[in-house]
């Protein structure tokens, strides 16, 4: 039974290493506002899966990785992942009975409510400017919720992540 709990936190931890190079990946300058963000999506997805596994403290360690890889201000996505780790977590069981539109839905408010708090950790401690064509990834992280959803659901029950 041990060797199954690694072997799932091996697969859990390697989605998050994909979603951390996809989110470095560059994109053109003028398609930028529109990158989803792999990092909250995939965060959200594990959390809402298995609350008792990936929780705000996992959260917390891949937002400071994600910080390290992007060379940004130490701590900043480590809160808002932990934020937003916290709220899914503490309402998992209302989530995870909404259909698969409706968890889109909240998860687009959830990734909307997660950049204004990477913007105003990051107006904390440096001078930068708002620009709402960065709210146009909420857009797409809506739309790419049910897919990655069942993308992962699949790999999830595949090698039985539990």
């Amino acid at each position: 039974m041990p060797t199954n709990k690694a072997h799932g936190r091996i697969w859990i931890w390697l989605s998050f290493l994909f979603a951390l190079v996809l989110q470095a990946v560059p994109w053109p300058g003028e398609l930028e506002p529109f990158r989803p963000s792999w990092m909250v999506l995939v965060t959200c997805y594990w959390v809402l899966a298995l609350p008792h596994r990936v929780n705000v403290g996992t959260a917390l360690v891949v937002g400071l990785l994600w910080d390290l890889t992007l060379g940004s201000t130490l701590g900043v996505r480590g809160l808002m992942l932990s934020v937003i780790a916290y709220i899914i977590a503490l309402n998992f069981r209302v989530l995870r009975n909404l259909s698969l539109w409706q968890q889109a839905i909240v998860i687009a408010l959830l990734s909307l409510a997660a950049k204004l708090i990477e913007f105003w950790a990051e107006y904390l401690v440096s001078n930068i400017s708002f620009y709402p064509q960065q709210l146009f990834a909420v857009l797409l992280n809506f739309i790419l919720w049910p897919w990655l959803f069942l993308l992962l659901r699949r790999i999830r029950r595949k090698f039985a992540i539990c």
